[in-house]
Protein backbone atom coordinates (compact mmCIF):
# COMPACT_ATOMS: atom_id res chain seq x y z
CA UNK A 1 0.00 0.00 0.00
CA UNK A 2 1.40 3.38 -1.05
CA UNK A 3 2.29 5.87 1.64
CA UNK A 4 0.76 9.35 1.60
CA UNK A 5 3.12 12.03 0.28
CA UNK A 6 0.70 14.95 0.64
CA UNK A 7 -2.47 15.16 2.71
CA UNK A 8 -4.89 18.08 2.40
CA UNK A 9 -7.81 18.24 4.83
CA UNK A 10 -10.59 20.85 4.68
CA UNK A 11 -8.20 23.44 3.22
CA UNK A 12 -9.79 26.87 2.96
CA UNK A 13 -8.47 30.22 1.80
CA UNK A 14 -10.68 33.31 1.99
CA UNK A 15 -9.55 36.66 0.66
CA UNK A 16 -11.41 39.07 2.93
CA UNK A 17 -12.81 42.45 1.97
CA UNK A 18 -14.47 45.19 3.99
CA UNK A 19 -17.83 43.97 2.76
CA UNK A 20 -18.11 40.31 3.78
CA UNK A 21 -20.59 39.70 0.99
CA UNK A 22 -17.72 40.24 -1.45
CA UNK A 23 -15.32 37.78 0.21
CA UNK A 24 -13.54 35.51 -2.22
CA UNK A 25 -13.28 31.81 -1.36
CA UNK A 26 -10.24 30.84 -3.39
CA UNK A 27 -10.25 27.39 -1.76
CA UNK A 28 -13.42 26.04 -0.23
CA UNK A 29 -12.89 23.21 2.24
CA UNK A 30 -10.99 20.93 -0.15
CA UNK A 31 -9.59 17.55 0.90
CA UNK A 32 -7.43 15.04 -0.99
CA UNK A 33 -4.30 12.91 -0.71
CA UNK A 34 -1.40 12.39 -3.08
CA UNK A 35 0.19 8.95 -2.88
CA UNK A 36 3.92 8.42 -2.76
CA UNK A 37 5.40 7.74 -6.21
CA UNK A 38 2.40 8.80 -8.29
CA UNK A 39 1.97 11.58 -10.83
CA UNK A 40 -1.00 13.63 -9.63
CA UNK A 41 -2.65 16.24 -11.83
CA UNK A 42 -4.46 19.28 -10.44
CA UNK A 43 -6.63 20.79 -13.14
CA UNK A 44 -9.08 23.65 -13.35
CA UNK A 45 -9.97 26.76 -15.37
CA UNK A 46 -8.43 30.14 -14.62
CA UNK A 47 -9.50 31.32 -11.17
CA UNK A 48 -10.25 27.78 -9.97
CA UNK A 49 -7.81 27.96 -7.04
CA UNK A 50 -4.78 26.09 -8.42
CA UNK A 51 -2.34 28.97 -7.96
CA UNK A 52 -3.62 29.68 -4.44
CA UNK A 53 -3.06 26.04 -3.54
CA UNK A 54 0.50 26.05 -4.89
CA UNK A 55 1.30 29.29 -3.05
CA UNK A 56 -0.08 27.73 0.13
CA UNK A 57 2.31 24.80 -0.29
CA UNK A 58 5.18 27.20 -0.93
CA UNK A 59 4.34 29.19 2.20
CA UNK A 60 3.72 32.44 0.32
CA UNK A 61 -0.04 32.36 1.05
CA UNK A 62 -1.38 31.82 4.57
CA UNK A 63 -4.38 29.50 4.61
CA UNK A 64 -7.58 30.49 6.40
CA UNK A 65 -8.34 27.01 7.72
CA UNK A 66 -7.71 23.30 7.33
CA UNK A 67 -4.61 21.13 7.48
CA UNK A 68 -1.78 20.40 5.07
CA UNK A 69 0.66 17.59 5.77
CA UNK A 70 3.70 17.10 3.52
CA UNK A 71 5.79 13.95 3.88
CA UNK A 72 4.67 13.61 7.48
CA UNK A 73 5.24 17.26 8.41
CA UNK A 74 2.42 19.63 9.39
CA UNK A 75 2.54 22.90 7.44
CA UNK A 76 1.68 24.96 10.54
CA UNK A 77 4.00 23.22 12.99
CA UNK A 78 6.93 22.34 10.71
CA UNK A 79 7.04 24.87 7.84
CA UNK A 80 10.80 24.49 7.28
CA UNK A 81 10.56 20.71 6.99
CA UNK A 82 7.64 21.09 4.59
CA UNK A 83 9.64 23.44 2.35
CA UNK A 84 12.56 21.00 2.46
CA UNK A 85 10.25 18.17 1.36
CA UNK A 86 9.04 19.82 -1.83
CA UNK A 87 10.63 21.36 -4.89
CA UNK A 88 8.42 23.86 -6.68
CA UNK A 89 8.92 24.74 -10.34
CA UNK A 90 7.00 27.96 -11.13
CA UNK A 91 5.47 28.63 -14.52
CA UNK A 92 7.72 31.64 -15.16
CA UNK A 93 11.32 30.93 -16.15
CA UNK A 94 13.49 33.02 -13.82
CA UNK A 95 17.23 32.47 -14.25
CA UNK A 96 20.29 34.68 -13.88
CA UNK A 97 21.44 35.18 -17.47
CA UNK A 98 25.16 35.22 -16.59
CA UNK A 99 25.19 32.11 -14.41
CA UNK A 100 25.84 28.66 -15.81
CA UNK A 101 23.60 25.70 -14.90
CA UNK A 102 26.35 24.30 -12.66
CA UNK A 103 26.77 27.63 -10.85
CA UNK A 104 23.01 28.04 -10.40
CA UNK A 105 22.62 24.57 -8.93
CA UNK A 106 25.56 25.07 -6.56
CA UNK A 107 24.08 28.39 -5.41
CA UNK A 108 20.61 26.89 -4.95
CA UNK A 109 22.05 24.00 -2.93
CA UNK A 110 23.79 26.52 -0.69
CA UNK A 111 20.54 28.38 -0.10
CA UNK A 112 18.99 25.12 1.12
CA UNK A 113 21.96 24.44 3.38
CA UNK A 114 23.08 21.34 1.49
CA UNK A 115 26.54 20.30 2.71
CA UNK A 116 29.37 20.11 0.20
CA UNK A 117 29.71 16.33 0.50
CA UNK A 118 25.94 15.92 0.00
CA UNK A 119 25.61 17.98 -3.18
CA UNK A 120 24.41 16.06 -6.22
CA UNK A 121 24.93 18.74 -8.87
CA UNK A 122 26.47 16.43 -11.47
CA UNK A 123 23.80 13.78 -10.95
CA UNK A 124 21.00 16.30 -11.47
CA UNK A 125 22.66 17.78 -14.57
CA UNK A 126 22.72 14.29 -16.08
CA UNK A 127 19.17 13.55 -14.97
CA UNK A 128 17.78 16.60 -16.82
CA UNK A 129 20.11 16.15 -19.82
CA UNK A 130 22.14 19.33 -19.26
CA UNK A 131 25.58 17.78 -18.71
CA UNK A 132 26.93 19.18 -21.99
CA UNK A 133 25.61 22.68 -21.20
CA UNK A 134 26.75 22.72 -17.56
CA UNK A 135 29.18 25.62 -18.06
CA UNK A 136 27.21 27.65 -20.63
CA UNK A 137 25.59 30.95 -19.73
CA UNK A 138 21.90 30.49 -19.00
CA UNK A 139 21.07 33.18 -21.56
CA UNK A 140 22.49 30.92 -24.28
CA UNK A 141 20.25 27.97 -23.43
CA UNK A 142 17.20 27.07 -25.51
CA UNK A 143 13.69 27.43 -24.08
CA UNK A 144 13.47 23.72 -23.36
CA UNK A 145 16.85 23.68 -21.64
CA UNK A 146 15.84 26.59 -19.43
CA UNK A 147 12.70 24.71 -18.40
CA UNK A 148 14.77 21.66 -17.51
CA UNK A 149 17.17 23.85 -15.55
CA UNK A 150 14.22 25.19 -13.53
CA UNK A 151 13.34 21.59 -12.66
CA UNK A 152 16.96 20.91 -11.74
CA UNK A 153 17.01 23.91 -9.39
CA UNK A 154 13.97 22.52 -7.58
CA UNK A 155 15.73 19.17 -7.11
CA UNK A 156 19.09 20.24 -5.59
CA UNK A 157 17.98 19.48 -2.02
CA UNK A 158 16.61 16.08 -3.11
CA UNK A 159 12.97 16.69 -2.18
CA UNK A 160 10.71 13.63 -2.38
CA UNK A 161 7.94 15.73 -3.98
CA UNK A 162 8.23 17.88 -7.11
CA UNK A 163 5.50 20.42 -7.92
CA UNK A 164 5.29 21.61 -11.54
CA UNK A 165 3.14 24.63 -12.38
CA UNK A 166 2.24 24.62 -16.09
CA UNK A 167 5.68 23.21 -17.02
CA UNK A 168 5.04 23.12 -20.78
CA UNK A 169 3.24 26.46 -21.20
CA UNK A 170 4.55 28.16 -24.34
CA UNK A 171 6.83 25.24 -25.24
CA UNK A 172 6.67 23.70 -28.72
CA UNK A 173 5.63 20.09 -29.25
CA UNK A 174 9.13 18.62 -29.56
CA UNK A 175 10.42 20.34 -26.43
CA UNK A 176 7.23 19.36 -24.59
CA UNK A 177 7.86 15.69 -25.32
CA UNK A 178 11.45 16.03 -24.14
CA UNK A 179 10.35 17.74 -20.94
CA UNK A 180 7.79 15.05 -20.13
CA UNK A 181 10.41 12.40 -20.81
CA UNK A 182 12.58 14.00 -18.12
CA UNK A 183 9.63 14.23 -15.71
CA UNK A 184 8.90 10.51 -16.19
CA UNK A 185 12.57 9.79 -15.57
CA UNK A 186 12.39 11.64 -12.25
CA UNK A 187 9.21 9.78 -11.35
CA UNK A 188 10.90 6.46 -12.13
CA UNK A 189 13.63 7.52 -9.69
CA UNK A 190 10.95 7.63 -6.97
CA UNK A 191 10.00 11.32 -7.02
CA UNK A 192 6.31 12.06 -6.43
CA UNK A 193 5.04 14.53 -9.06
CA UNK A 194 2.24 17.07 -8.63
CA UNK A 195 1.47 19.10 -11.72
CA UNK A 196 -0.93 21.65 -13.09
CA UNK A 197 -1.41 21.92 -16.83
CA UNK A 198 -3.79 23.45 -19.37
CA UNK A 199 -2.97 20.68 -21.83
CA UNK A 200 -5.59 18.13 -20.89
CA UNK A 201 -4.32 15.47 -23.27
CA UNK A 202 -1.01 15.63 -21.39
CA UNK A 203 -2.73 15.12 -18.06
CA UNK A 204 -4.61 12.18 -19.54
CA UNK A 205 -1.34 10.66 -20.77
CA UNK A 206 0.83 11.43 -17.72
CA UNK A 207 -1.27 11.32 -14.55
CA UNK A 208 -2.22 8.34 -12.41
CA UNK A 209 -4.91 10.36 -10.64
CA UNK A 210 -6.49 13.76 -11.19
CA UNK A 211 -8.22 16.36 -9.04
CA UNK A 212 -10.34 19.02 -10.75
CA UNK A 213 -10.90 22.40 -9.08
CA UNK A 214 -13.66 24.79 -10.05
CA UNK A 215 -14.37 28.08 -8.25
CA UNK A 216 -12.43 26.92 -5.21
CA UNK A 217 -14.25 23.58 -4.94
CA UNK A 218 -12.83 20.14 -5.62
CA UNK A 219 -15.40 18.83 -8.10
CA UNK A 220 -13.65 15.57 -9.00
CA UNK A 221 -10.96 13.31 -7.58
CA UNK A 222 -10.28 9.93 -9.13
CA UNK A 223 -8.03 7.88 -11.34
CA UNK A 224 -7.80 9.14 -14.90
CA UNK A 225 -9.56 6.03 -16.20
CA UNK A 226 -12.48 6.31 -13.77
CA UNK A 227 -12.96 9.98 -14.64
CA UNK A 228 -13.20 9.03 -18.30
CA UNK A 229 -15.76 6.36 -17.45
CA UNK A 230 -18.05 9.07 -16.02
CA UNK A 231 -18.87 10.22 -19.51
CA UNK A 232 -22.01 8.45 -20.69
CA UNK A 233 -21.97 9.89 -24.20
CA UNK A 234 -20.60 7.62 -26.89
CA UNK A 235 -19.68 8.74 -30.41
CA UNK A 236 -19.66 6.27 -33.29
CA UNK A 237 -18.91 6.96 -36.95
CA UNK A 238 -20.59 4.72 -39.50
CA UNK A 239 -19.02 4.68 -42.97
CA UNK A 240 -21.80 3.82 -45.40
CA UNK A 241 -22.26 3.22 -49.10
CA UNK A 242 -24.47 5.42 -51.26
CA UNK A 243 -26.04 7.50 -48.51
CA UNK A 244 -27.16 9.86 -51.28
CA UNK A 245 -27.88 12.82 -49.04
CA UNK A 246 -30.32 10.91 -46.87
CA UNK A 247 -30.88 12.74 -43.58
CA UNK A 248 -34.16 11.34 -42.31
CA UNK A 249 -32.90 9.18 -39.42
CA UNK A 250 -34.59 9.90 -36.11
CA UNK A 251 -34.29 8.19 -32.74
CA UNK A 252 -35.30 9.69 -29.41
CA UNK A 253 -32.27 11.13 -27.58
CA UNK A 254 -29.83 10.25 -30.36
CA UNK A 255 -28.01 12.82 -32.50
CA UNK A 256 -27.27 12.01 -36.14
CA UNK A 257 -24.77 14.10 -38.13
CA UNK A 258 -24.30 13.53 -41.85
CA UNK A 259 -21.17 14.30 -43.86
CA UNK A 260 -20.91 12.71 -47.25
CA UNK A 261 -21.35 8.98 -46.70
CA UNK A 262 -20.38 9.20 -43.03
CA UNK A 263 -22.99 9.19 -40.25
CA UNK A 264 -21.73 10.36 -36.85
CA UNK A 265 -24.00 9.08 -34.08
CA UNK A 266 -23.88 10.51 -30.54
CA UNK A 267 -25.87 8.66 -27.90
CA UNK A 268 -26.17 8.05 -24.17
CA UNK A 269 -24.80 4.61 -23.27
CA UNK A 270 -27.28 4.34 -20.41
CA UNK A 271 -30.21 4.58 -22.86
CA UNK A 272 -29.02 2.56 -25.84
CA UNK A 273 -26.57 -0.20 -26.56
CA UNK A 274 -24.36 -0.22 -29.63
CA UNK A 275 -26.21 -3.29 -30.94
CA UNK A 276 -29.53 -1.42 -30.77
CA UNK A 277 -28.15 1.46 -32.82
CA UNK A 278 -26.53 -0.84 -35.33
CA UNK A 279 -29.80 -2.76 -35.78
CA UNK A 280 -31.69 0.52 -36.25
CA UNK A 281 -29.37 1.58 -39.07
CA UNK A 282 -29.61 -1.83 -40.74
CA UNK A 283 -33.41 -1.65 -40.52
CA UNK A 284 -33.18 1.58 -42.51
CA UNK A 285 -31.49 -0.29 -45.37
CA UNK A 286 -28.08 1.31 -44.85
CA UNK A 287 -25.05 -0.59 -46.12
CA UNK A 288 -22.33 -0.12 -43.50
CA UNK A 289 -18.73 -0.49 -44.71
CA UNK A 290 -16.79 0.45 -41.59
CA UNK A 291 -17.27 1.61 -37.99
CA UNK A 292 -15.06 3.78 -35.79
CA UNK A 293 -15.65 4.86 -32.20
CA UNK A 294 -14.48 8.04 -30.48
CA UNK A 295 -14.15 7.51 -26.74
CA UNK A 296 -14.52 10.40 -24.32
CA UNK A 297 -11.30 12.18 -23.43
CA UNK A 298 -10.29 14.21 -20.41
CA UNK A 299 -11.33 17.43 -22.11
CA UNK A 300 -14.92 16.16 -22.27
CA UNK A 301 -14.83 15.35 -18.55
CA UNK A 302 -13.26 18.72 -17.74
CA UNK A 303 -15.91 20.68 -19.65
CA UNK A 304 -18.73 18.66 -18.09
CA UNK A 305 -17.47 19.23 -14.52
CA UNK A 306 -16.47 22.89 -14.80
CA UNK A 307 -19.25 24.35 -16.92
CA UNK A 308 -21.34 27.00 -15.18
Amino acid sequence: MNKIALSVENLTKIYSKQNKQNEIKALNNISFDVKQGEIFGLLGPNGAGKTTFLHTLAGTVIKTGGKVNVWGFDLDKNPRQVRASIGIVPQEVNLDAFFSPRMLLELQAGLFGVKKNEKITETILSLVSLKNQANSYSRNLSGGMKRRLMIAKAMVHQPPILVLDEPTAGVDVELRKNLWSNVKKLNNEGVTIILTTHYLFEAQEMCNRIGILNKGNLVALDSTQKLLERMNNKIVKFYTKNLNGRKSLSLNGVKFDFQGDIITVTYDKSNYSFDELFSYLKQNDLEILDIKTDDANLEDVFIKLTKS
